[in-house]
């Protein structure tokens, strides 16, 4: 397929890019930086007409290609980085942007960045249970969240609207690349890490389960929780869970260091296979 990545640049954008042009896609990036060539086109994802010059593959001297299918993953990524309105302005405009052009122009497949922050993240105010999954009602917490919430509920709409629209949200944990796990474990402090329940992303797992999803073949809106397997701890869940979370309901065999947030539904339904982790013997650490 022909395929666009916006923030195809970033963290996990990279990622994406590699797995989907290594399965033999062409893959069109769209960001705001990049090298030139390879497929990158500097692109304003705030402006409507520049959305739809991009994905409809105009450029000087290109014949016009529209895109099969669209990953979506540009975003201002976390809360506090800038101000909240920014966030808010940014980030749902852009995903408006992005979603409404695509449709407009035919494509029926896309796939894109939510986050683990809806399920009430940094958990100040405890989780309803663990591991948690979908099956409860999103609880942001910040701008940055609830932003990722009015995606997700303006994707079901979009998918009501067109039954032959298929929206994938995918919920992705902290992304880490092989160089982040220097730092791991991050045992010193239980609850240094607390605020996702010790839990992170391989980015090429994300790039997994982003491909997952765009070969699915489902119609209509989905979500799903993307994490690695296990914590970014050695100390075992069930002593960080009396610490720092003793009163909240566990479900199901909590393993020694088994991922706290589900990616089951991921497994079963798209056959996500998370395949790395900090803890493999080739991760050099300091």
């Amino acid at each position: 397929m022909r395929i666009a990545v916006t923030g195809g640049t970033g963290k996990l954008g990279r990622h994406v890019v590699a797995r989907l042009g290594s399965s033999g896609h062409e893959v069109v990036n769209l960001d705001r930086e990049g090298a030139r060539g390879d497929g990158f086109m500097r692109v304003d994802l705030t402006d409507y007409g520049q959305v739809v010059d991009a994905l409809s593959g105009a450029r000087d001297g290109d014949q016009p290609a529209v895109v099969d299918a669209l990953v979506h993953l540009a975003a201002i990524p976390a809360p506090g980085l800038v101000p909240d309105i920014e966030t808010f302005r940014n980030n749902i405009i852009t995903t408006f942007s992005v979603f409404h052009a695509a449709i407009r122009l035919g494509v029926r497949t896309i796939v894109y960045a939510s986050s683990e922050t809806v399920l009430g993240l940094p958990f100040d105010t405890a989780p309803p249970y663990v591991p948690v999954d979908e099956e409860y009602p999103a609880r942001p917490e910040s701008v940055y969240s609830l932003v990722k919430h009015l995606e997700e509920t303006m994707a079901i709409e979009l998918c009501r609207w067109h039954p032959d629209l298929a929206i994938t949200a995918l919920r992705f944990s902290n992304v880490m690349d092989q160089s982040d796990y220097a730092e791991f474990p991050f045992d010193s402090d239980p609850r240094a890490r607390k605020w996702n329940l010790w839990g992170y992303i391989d980015g090429r797992d994300g790039a997994q389960a982003v491909e997952k999803a765009l070969m699915h073949g489902a119609t209509g809106f989905d979500r799903f929780i993307i994490a690695s397997p296990d914590t970014v701890m050695t100390t075992p869940n069930a002593q960080l869970l009396d610490e720092v979370f003793p009163g909240v309901p566990r479900r199901g065999d909590i393993g020694e260091h088994t991922t706290l947030l589900s990616i089951d539904r991921a497994r079963r339904v798209l056959g996500y296979e998370p395949q790395f982790s900090w803890r493999d013997k080739d991760v050099v650490r300091a």
